[in-house]
């Protein structure tokens, strides 16, 4: 096996808030590969943004802190850097885009500004010729057509699909070996979405870098990621090769996930399975397994112990006592 391009090792994250302290993350290990795309699914709540945020220290402080754990981009760990050592790794080795372009934008400035940002940042060497110009390549490398009028646009004179290329150009400009995609299609139309979800990939093999691809949409994830880890209440629950996974869902939780995906083979205008019951609160989360409440399997010992994270080998991993059974 090849040494891990970013690993991250027992990360625990915790919110201080008024109603007291709230533990975001719980033991998150992981690693992703050169080349790979690795998907992080999950619904809202489950940790997903905040296991992004404490990679790039992107935290909000000071109520967010990594209260323990490591996260080793090449053996160097993340957690222990000066925040201006932190400034050349962020959008140099590690980029990411973020949820909703519109608010990620700078909606004062235009286009051209906020692409030319990133390259003074980490190339203060450029002239403002080169950075023009590099600009324009890249623009021209997303899909953006017109790129030397759009470069003087601003955020709202462009559509969503737009404003999104526009945050992968500013992402990709210093050929981070790490792209963070936090739901970058969310708020698009499924067209739009198809083109974006191509642009990564088509991106990817030109440049070879690793994607961590993060989104509450099965779908996606069985269409862009070749592993998958699957969280819940600030824990990772399952993770496995992708195909692996679909196949064999071995988690309550990943198998109601599944069963939840309106299917092409089922009686039309069918009701929809659901999983009963609620996440559990981060301020009242309860001992042993956290989705215990809304298990049809869970047992005393559930309710007792905290089940391991474990598996029959490295590729299936599932924290769950009773994942044998399930096997079958």
């Amino acid at each position: 096996m090849t040494e891990a391009l970013l690993e991250v090792k027992h990360l625990a994250t915790e919110f201080i808030t008024e109603q007291g302290v709230a533990r975001a993350l719980d033991d998150i290990s992981f690693h992703i590969n050169a080349g790979e795309t690795l998907g992080i699914v999950g619904e809202s709540g489950c940790g997903k943004s905040v296991t992004s945020l404490s990679i790039m220290r992107l935290l909000p402080r000071p109520a967010g802190s990594i209260v323990s754990g490591e996260v080793l981009l090449q053996g160097q760990d993340l957690t222990r850097l000066a925040p201006e050592e932190m400034h050349h790794i962020r959008g140099n080795r590690i980029a990411m885009i973020f949820q909703e372009p519109m608010t990620a934008l700078n909606p004062v400035y235009r286009v051209e500004r906020q692409l030319g940002e990133t390259l003074v940042l980490h190339n203060p060497q450029m002239s403002k010729d080169e950075i023009r110009a590099a600009s324009i390549r890249m623009l021209k490398r997303v899909g953006i057509p017109a790129p030397e009028r759009r470069m003087q646009e601003y955020p709202h004179q462009l559509s969503g699909g737009m404003r999104q290329r526009v945050m992968i150009a500013i992402a990709l400009l210093c050929e981070p070996e790490i792209l963070i995609a936090d739901e970058p299609t969310t708020a698009l139309d499924v067209t739009i979405q198809a083109q974006i979800l191509q642009l990564l990939k088509d991106l990817q093999q030109e440049t070879g870098m690793a994607i961590i691809f993060i989104t509450h949409d099965l779908g996606v994830i069985a269409e862009v990621c070749d592993r998958v880890l699957v969280m819940y209440s600030g824990r990772i629950i399952e993770q496995a090769e992708i195909h692996t996974l679909f196949d064999t869902p071995l988690h309550p939780y990943t198998r109601g996930l599944m069963n939840a995906i309106p299917r092409l083979d089922k009686p039309a205008k069918q009701v929809l399975s659901t999983i009963p019951g609620m996440v559990p609160s981060l301020f009242d989360t309860p001992p042993g397994c956290r989705f215990q409440n809304r298990c049809e399997y869970a047992q005393p010992q559930c309710r007792a112990t905290t089940p391991p994270l474990e598996g029959d080998s490295d590729q299936h991993q599932v924290r769950c006592f009773r994942f044998r059974e399930l096997m079958h």
